[in-house]
């Protein structure tokens, strides 16, 4: 499995943030504090770091990740009820640009912390 060791640690830390705040709280809040209880574990956390993105060679806009852990793994947090299609494919679509291989979905809108791995295939 795809950095797993550091998977674990992003669950563990995000349970961490449920625990203490509660369900059911906006996005923004979960990833502040996802944010510093990474940090306070040792983790180099990136915000909001842009990407390029280019069509024809042409730039075309910008990708903005929410978190970026050790830069190896994008962690984003959502409050919905379940993922679906969209938010993996999105995730799908943040890899390629970023040339990572994993993203962590995390879900805070429940008592219980729900996450998901999505794994870029290698083309």
């Amino acid at each position: 499995m795809i950095h797993e060791q550091l998977s674990g640690e992003i669950i563990g830390a995000a349970m961490a943030v449920l625990n203490e705040l509660g369900p059911g709280l906006d996005e923004k809040i979960y990833e502040r504090a996802l944010v510093i209880e990474l940090r306070k574990r040792g983790h180099a956390v990136e915000q909001q770091k842009n990407f390029p993105v280019h069509y024809a060679d042409e730039l075309v806009g910008t990708l903005v990740p929410d978190t970026i852990v050790d830069g190896l793994v994008i962690a984003d947090p959502k409050v919905v009820e379940a993922f679906n299609d969209t938010h993996v494919r999105q995730m799908i679509g943040y890899l390629v640009i970023t040339k990572l291989t994993l993203a962590m979905l995390l879900n805070f809108k429940h008592a219980k912390l729900q996450w998901k791995r999505i794994v870029r295939e290698k083309s």
